[in-house]
Formats: structure tokens, sequence, C-alpha cells
């Protein structure tokens, strides 16, 4: 499914007000919690991303410690 900047912009707003409702015109869906919605939120910004042919952001995590 492609996502637009207007339903990330909803979910955003929802996130600003604390509401766990969004509507995207004549849909309405309600999130179980806060970080239901957040994931929606990452989830949509990662799917516009690839739509518009950004690279995938990466993590890179480096642990040491001494000795074997």
């Amino acid at each position: 499914m492609s996502y637009t900047t207007t339903q990330l912009d909803a979910l955003k707003r929802a996130l600003a007000t604390g509401e766990r409702r969004v509507s995207f015109g004549d849909k309405m869906v309600e999130y179980r919690s806060i970080e239901e919605l957040q994931a929606a939120i990452r989830m949509v910004e990662a799917e516009i991303a690839r739509s518009i042919g950004a690279p995938a952001k990466r993590q890179i995590r480096v642990t040491t410690a001494k000795g074997f």
C-alpha cells in the first residue's frame, strides 16, 4: 500500500494531541496504544522513504571487551 504525506501528518497530529483515533477520508482507525500509533508512524515514514528512493537507514553497533 502506498501512503501519503497527508496520512503521515494525520498520524503525527493524533500522536501530538494524545488521540488514538485517526481518520483518513472516509476511514477511521483506532489504535490500541500510543506505542502502536508510534509504530504505525515509523512504518509509514519508511514506506514513503522507500517510494521516493531514499536509501534504507542502517544502524551499526560496535561492542568491545578486554581479552578473549
